[in-house]
């Protein structure tokens, strides 16, 4: 059996860990959704802040999850869409998405019970 530490490990954990920030998650999925302008990603985000939606695009964008397009109209318009490892990103994580709301069913749904020792 190979380690924990192998090769794959620092990859996986780094993907986890970017994912697993906050608002991370909801703007890869506004993008699956077909949001384009940074209004788009405001108004199917419920809360976030324009500070950290920029930031989250940027961290996506660097990671080359999130393709940023500038098109150089007066206003200068900005686009951001899915990159092509951003939408095999989004579908591998529809079947945790899938998990999470069939755990999230009602009361005992799905859940594995819990043993009392």
């Amino acid at each position: 059996m190979d380690s924990i530490h192998d090769d794959s490990c620092p990859s996986f954990e780094g993907t986890l860990e970017l994912i697993g920030r906050r608002w991370t998650g909801s703007i890869l999925q506004a993008a699956g959704r077909g949001a384009r302008r940074f209004g788009e990603y405001r108004a199917l985000i419920d809360g976030i802040s324009d500070r950290l939606l920029s930031q989250r695009l940027k961290e996506l964008e660097a990671a080359g999850l999130i393709e940023r397009t500038v098109i150089p109209t007066t206003p200068v318009q900005i686009r951001y869409q899915l990159a092509p490892d951003g939408r095999a990103l989004v579908d591998a994580l529809l079947p945790l998405a899938e998990w999470s709301m069939h755990r999230s069913g009602p009361r005992g749904a799905g859940r594995v019970p819990s043993s009392s020792t």
